[in-house]
């Protein structure tokens, strides 16, 4: 059989590496009350089971970064599935506080050794013109995670035993592995002179969109974190339901990814963001207001399209003006992402909660959505 191309290969083995990562990462979102059940978790001990995987990843960003442009893209990329291959088995076998700390803090390193190699790898192998795209379609595919982890956990974990939502992480692990070995490019293009983070950080450009990326990961903690009692409260849903909505914005995500992507290709990445930013505005307070399930299931749906106005012409900016800069040093670019990604993640419930507790979730959000509105202003001088 013909091996695939490696512009086909590369967006192959990236997209499955970020479904597998991104569904990995969500197996342990509906098994954390057994945990803290069988335990004895304190809900402190199950936020910092929860989180040590963001810490992972914001610890490794900028040492991954460096090697991924100084070794390529393939070494710790592989390198990065010892560790998830690993955090997999003890999450399966073990019921030690302690060790799975370690184990979701070693997953978050090993995210770092998939996405920034990989997103690297894509802004290698695809021209500025249809880079959009193939970043919008592997995002996409890890939105896929996103939506099918929690529900496929929960049932294995109701049927099968807290085991087997890892066991099929293993299976899933094994056929990464196979994707990253067999199909990851083994030439690769020269990257020329390594940009100094100072020199990225001083790119306006730069600066904006991981301003952007911030704000669509602190829009998705601040729902995620301030929606789900009002919808308990206010319309009485049930976790099921609550599920459902964010679901449905997940789905949305997924599917417009990539058409944001490719649309960011065509009328340029800051267009296609300013619209994101309008969106955002207009309907994040909207799912607080609404009186029936399915109208904020609607309501939802936006707001996911929205995030991919946003996000999806992020890493392309990003990596057209590092070739604009005459390198190929895209790894360190794409750290700052991680970073603002992961700030985004860390604000956004700090920032909503507080806002939500002095003047309730409608108002809180209405003035959460004029942070979008005035990022506008940091836009406006911006063309590319």
């Amino acid at each position: 059989m013909r091996r695939p191309s490696n512009q086909t290969s590369a967006l192959l083995v990236t997209a499955l590496a970020f479904h597998v990562d991104t569904l990995l990462y969500y197996l342990l979102v509906p098994l954390l009350p057994r945990y803290a059940r069988d335990l004895h978790l304190n809900p402190m001990e199950v936020g910092i089971l929860f989180g040590s995987y963001a810490v992972g990843l914001l610890l490794a960003t900028f040492p991954v970064a460096v090697l991924t442009d100084r070794y390529g893209r393939r070494a710790p990329m592989l390198w990065g599935l010892a560790g998830l291959a690993a955090t997999t088995l003890v999450f399966a076998v073990s019921r030690n506080f302690g060790l799975l700390v370690a184990a979701r803090f070693l997953q978050g390193v090993a995210g770092s050794a998939t996405w920034l190699p990989g997103m690297a790898l894509l802004a290698d192998h695809f021209p500025a013109e249809s880079r959009g795209k193939a970043m919008g379609t592997a995002f996409a595919a890890a939105n896929m995670g996103v939506l099918i982890g929690p529900p496929v956990s929960g049932f294995l974990d109701q049927h099968l035993g807290p085991a087997s939502p890892f066991v099929l992480g293993a299976c899933l692990v094994a056929l990464d592995a196979a994707g990253r070995v067999f199909l990851l490019p083994g030439a690769e293009p020269e990257r020329g002179p390594r940009l100094p983070f100072r020199q990225l950080f001083a790119n306006p450009v730069i600066r904006l969109f991981a301003g952007a990326m911030a704000l669509g990961s602190g829009l998705w903690a601040l729902l995620e974190s301030t929606l789900p009692l009002d919808l308990d409260r206010r319309l009485g849903l049930g976790p099921a339901a609550i599920g459902v909505c964010f679901a449905f914005a997940a789905l949305a995500h997924a599917i417009t990814s990539p058409l944001m992507g490719r649309l960011s290709d065509r009328i340029g990445r800051v267009r296609v963001l300013r619209m994101g930013l309008v969106l955002v505005v207009l309907l994040l307070p909207i799912p607080a207001l609404l009186p029936r399930p399915w109208l904020v299931v609607l309501a939802m749906v936006g707001l996911g399209s929205a995030t991919s106005f946003i996000m999806s012409p992020s890493s392309p900016a990003l990596a057209d003006q590092v070739e604009r800069l005459g390198s190929q040093s895209f790894g360190s670019a794409f750290s700052i992402l991680n970073l603002a990604y992961s700030v985004g993640m860390m604000v956004g419930p700090l920032v909503g909660g507080a806002l939500v507790q002095a003047v309730g979730l409608p108002l809180g959000l209405g003035l959460c959505g004029l942070v979008y509105g005035a990022y506008l202003l940091a836009a406006r001088g911006v063309r590319v």
